[in-house]
């Protein structure tokens, strides 16, 4: 795996955190406990912050970055990513929020300054356009991504079900590639 600091800062890998050898992990982020970075994946923290809570699932192919301070955006937008997410493959999130309990689904966008709140399922292919917030408890599609219902008591349990398979898996990775 490659984690390597910029500009003096490190990566943070929490307890139990399994970044691929494969994946890129570069400067001010931090990786919360039992989370799982995949194959290919890209997190790049070099010009602003980048969080990643505990549980969270990094799927292939993803990419995640920031948002870099400028004369068109003072602040900036740091990456801030919640407990028990999935980010599906291929998933490119950029400089924005999201909560916890959420299902990034495969190629989706999320643009700069967006808010994702917690319990969402955000299907696949969507872009979330800079600065839209989605709001807590609902499903959203498409490009731009609009709601599209209400989630239901069983997808409310999915989050945390899923969370809890990719530790598992997590698990089975890491003592595979110590030789166990």
């Amino acid at each position: 795996m490659t984690i390597r600091s910029f500009q003096g800062k490190a990566p943070q890998l929490g307890d139990r955190a399994f970044v691929d050898p494969s994946a890129v992990v570069i400067g001010d982020v931090v990786i919360g406990a039992d989370s799982s970075v995949w194959p290919l994946v890209t997190i790049r923290g070099d010009m602003h912050r980048i969080r990643i809570g505990a549980r969270t699932s990094v799927q292939d192919g993803s990419v995640l970055h920031i948002t870099h301070a400028g004369p068109f955006n003072p602040d900036g937008f740091a990456l801030t990513i919640g407990d028990d997410v999935t980010i599906g493959h291929k998933a490119l999130l950029h400089g924005c929020t999201v909560g916890s309990r959420i299902l990034i689904g495969m190629g989706t966008i999320v643009m700069d300054g967006a808010v994702i709140e917690d319990e969402v399922i955000l299907g696949a292919g969507s872009l979330v356009p800079p600065g839209k917030v989605l709001k807590s408890g609902h499903l959203y599609v498409g490009s731009p991504a609009k709601e599209a219902r209400a989630l239901t008591e069983k997808e409310l349990g999915f989050f945390r079900y899923t969370a809890a398979n990719y530790v598992k898996l997590k698990d089975q990775h890491v003592a595979e590639l110590k030789g166990g």
